[in-house]
């Protein structure tokens, strides 16, 4: 092998570990519990100002961070992939455990008499983990890329039409996903339409 051949093997390599590492990055920063935090807060605020933002963080606990909690626990006590949980096993158990526990924020929700939109966005939340949990026994759906449009989608529906450009990062996720061989291009196309259509749904029938 020539030197330059060699040379040239060299920088095709580090480009697609440069790739990689910023692939991951997009991967951990847009994260599907950066997005609820974030879409259950906006919406909270459009819903009633100031207190709808605490609604919002309450109904955060159960759709994003006890979800994080239990595959962090996961991670410890099973030895789990990662916080992404790429294995089917791990992704299932996840789903479950974040549909008892959006089902669980519901009902806490509704006692403490939080805004009807609030306890609805989180209905529509954990009837959206349960088809993607349905979806995911047979095939690998992206889960990132379904929360991802689904936030857009709402928040565009709740603050106007400039938001679509948010689908930006939801293709940047794309990106990320099958750059780092986690989806298929088809998974991750399948991701974002099914999450626009829950968001939309959910927005609808809040």
């Amino acid at each position: 092998m020539t030197a330059a051949a060699t040379m040239e093997r060299q920088t095709s390599s580090q480009c697609r570990e440069r790739e990689s590492q910023a692939a991951r990055r997009v991967t951990d920063v847009l994260e599907p519990r950066t997005w609820v935090i974030a879409l259950l807060v906006v919406l909270g605020w459009n819903a009633d100002g100031l207190a709808g933002v605490g609604w919002g963080l309450l109904a955060s606990l159960f759709a994003a961070i006890f979800p994080l909690a239990f595959v962090r626990y996961g991670i410890r006590r099973w030895q789990w992939s990662s916080r992404h949980v790429s294995r089917r096993n791990e992704r299932l158990a996840a789903l479950t455990f974040a549909i008892a526990s959006d089902g669980t924020g519901v009902i806490v929700l509704a006692a403490a008499h939080a805004p009807q939109t609030m306890t609805g966005y989180l209905i529509g939340m954990l009837a959206t983990s349960a088809v993607i949990t349905a979806i995911t026994t047979t095939w690998k759906i992206s889960v990132h890329c379904a929360v991802a449009s689904a936030a857009v989608a709402m928040a565009a529906l709740a603050y106007g039409p400039f938001i679509v450009g948010g689908y930006v990062l939801v293709a940047l996720v794309a990106w990320s996903r099958v750059t780092l061989r986690e989806h298929t291009t088809a998974q991750v196309i399948a991701g974002i339409i099914l999450g626009a259509m829950a968001g939309c749904a959910t927005y609808a029938v809040r």
